[in-house]
């Protein structure tokens, strides 16, 4: 069984997280993850604090293994947030779209282990120095907010820039995107899309054939006019806000025009309204299956391949 620093740092059996997607990764879908011998992750995205709480009390009554909680530093609940995952002492916070700076003393001091999200080699350096537990390394093949660098890249050069654990990100979906994050230098994978899949993620069922549907070039980014690129399937919402993108519209209506999407699309599976998030490997989600298999699976197929790496050396 493959074993990495990152089973013992966050007392998993796997080296696998389950990505923190907005208003998706729920208590229910966190808990099947942790259970299967995974890291379940809670997304906070722009929800408010007592939504997040009663999603961590959620998890809790169905498991009693380790599991976390994503906060998305640009929300405008973030303070109040990161001040619950404090106060009920989750066992991991994950951080994106910002700088966690002002909340690693007191995440630390309540015994969390803190693992941010990063985008760059000097993001990745700064949050080694403000004392993160490890990094994840989130390449642009992955769905929501995207940076500009591929998960080959960034992940390499992340590894070669820290001695923190590396957990990488984007375009995994199966064992050998697992024992390709190992071989660049990670200790671990997170996955986002694969688990919309999972039996217990509750997302609105058009969403999720759209999924298990889906093709090599299912996916386009939007919002890079506004500083703030997002991958998402190509919807008819996904187009049309493409083509304000680049009509003239200003920089608020095309913002305003966004707000509410992702809602739209996990709670009611609006194509005409709704954001459907998703990462380059909807492409390779074939079935509906258990959270727990996903997890299994992914790990299992990773190991032949990482055994007979050195097949084609003489």
């Amino acid at each position: 069984m493959i074993e990495t620093p990152i089973c013992s740092l966050l007392g998993i059996r796997y080296p696998v997280l389950q990505g923190g997607m907005a208003w998706i990764a729920d208590g229910r879908l966190a808990a099947a993850v942790s259970n299967g011998g995974g890291l379940g992750i809670i997304a906070a995205g722009n929800a408010p604090a007592d939504y997040v709480r009663s999603e961590i009390r959620t998890a809790r009554s169905l498991t009693d293994k380790p599991f976390g909680v994503n906060i998305m530093l640009m929300s405008p609940y973030a303070d109040e947030v990161a001040a619950v995952a404090a106060e009920e002492k989750v066992s991991v916070v994950t951080t994106g779209a910002g700088n966690p700076s002002k909340y690693m003393a007191s995440w630390k001091d309540a015994g969390i282990k803190v693992i941010p999200v990063v985008a760059s080699v000097a993001m990745a350096k700064l949050m080694t120095r403000l004392g993160a537990s490890a990094v994840i390394a989130e390449g642009g093949e992955s769905g929501g907010h995207v940076g500009e660098l591929t998960t080959m890249v960034l992940v390499a050069l992340v590894a070669d820039a820290t001695d923190l654990p590396v957990i990488a990100a984007g375009g995994i979906a199966d064992g050998r995107g697992v024992a390709a994050a190992f071989m660049l230098g990670a200790s671990g994978v997170q996955m986002g899309t694969r688990f919309l899949s999972a039996e217990e993620c509750s997302i609105n069922p058009v969403y999720k054939e759209k999924i298990i549907k889906a093709g090599d070039l299912c996916t386009m980014v939007t919002g890079k006019r506004l500083g703030h690129p997002v991958r998402s399937l190509r919807t008819t919402f996904a187009r049309d806000y493409a083509k304000a993108e680049y009509s003239g519209m200003d920089d608020e209506s095309l913002e305003a025009l966004g707000v509410g999407a992702l809602r739209k699309a996990v709670k009611d599976g609006d194509l005409q309204h709704g954001c459907f998030l998703a990462g380059q490997i909807a492409a390779m989600v074939s079935k509906e299956e258990p959270a727990a298999d996903i997890v299994r699976s992914v790990i299992e197929e990773a190991e032949p391949i990482l055994k007979g790496a050195t097949k084609w050396v003489r």
